[in-house]
């Protein structure tokens, strides 16, 4: 299982989960590329972090790929952030 099922595996079980982020702005696509040995998933994206729009496009690609609500807790102006994923 890799990590992507394995994290839809765990939301699916517990209804939520909250999981710590890095984001690379200004990124050639948009996409969940690894998971650190401490549980944080890298992603890139294609947005510029100004105005809000990496954090909509970080949004958007989390909601796309768990189709869950997604709730930046923490890091919205940072590269790391803290995110809660709610199955609707």
């Amino acid at each position: 299982m890799n990590f992507l099922e394995q994290i839809h595996h765990e939301l699916l079980l517990a209804g939520a989960l909250t999981l710590n982020i890095k984001v690379t702005p200004s990124a050639p696509r948009s996409e969940i590329f690894n998971q650190l040995s401490d549980g944080t998933l890298k992603i890139r994206l294609q947005a510029a972090p100004e105005d809000g729009k990496a954090n909509k496009a970080l949004i958007k690609l989390l909601k796309k790929e768990f189709n869950a609500e997604i709730i930046i807790l923490s890091g919205e102006t940072s590269a790391r952030k803290r995110v809660k994923f709610v199955l609707t």
